[in-house]
């Protein structure tokens, strides 16, 4: 609810040699269907190469968001062919608790360059799904808050509740 918070969150305090990436720029297409489309595979890469990971880059993501931005992330790069993608457990929270250093200096991007395949791999379009929630073939976790899962409290899509036949599985337990 608030675009702006992660990058000021990130120019306060970072992991040494983060680079910011940001869920509502560089994870998504300008267009398309839903809240967050997919980006072109394209398009993704550039933006990745832009801020500096290449094939040989050991990419470590996280957020402070119950993991959820930084899985968005690495499911998009190992989707992708990225095999050398992890999501540190606990985010930058558990960082913090361990010890770990946190730095506001900025590093500059080394561009990188990306060899991956040229389309997503495991996706699957809305009338294909509907067919296959109509066979009962196929198992959709809603994994947003409880009361968003009920249609109690909406605060961000203009439909409350969940797609029938979805199962509740909040990413917050």
């Amino acid at each position: 609810t608030d675009p702006g918070k992660g990058r000021r969150d990130y120019e306060a305090a970072h992991l040494p040699g983060a680079m910011f990436v940001d869920a509502d720029r560089d994870l998504v297409a300008a267009d398309g269907p839903g809240r967050h489309p997919l980006p072109s595979p394209a398009d993704f890469v550039v933006r990745m190469e832009g801020i500096g990971i290449g094939d040989d880059s050991v990419v470590v993501a996280y957020d402070d968001a119950g993991g959820t931005i930084a899985a968005r992330l690495w499911w998009m790069l190992d989707d992708l062919g990225h095999r050398n993608v992890r999501v540190l457990d606990g985010g930058i929270g558990a960082w913090v608790a361990a010890g770990g250093p946190l730095t506001r200096e900025v590093p500059a991007p080394r561009p990188g360059r990306l060899s991956l395949r040229s389309s997503w791999t495991r996706v699957i379009d809305r009338e294909a799904l509907v067919a296959r929630l109509l066979e009962g073939d196929v198992t959709l976790l809603d994994a947003r808050a409880p009361e968003r899962y009920r249609g109690e409290v909406e605060p961000v899509d203009p439909v409350p509740g969940h797609v029938p036949g979805a199962r509740s599985h909040p990413s917050a337990n």
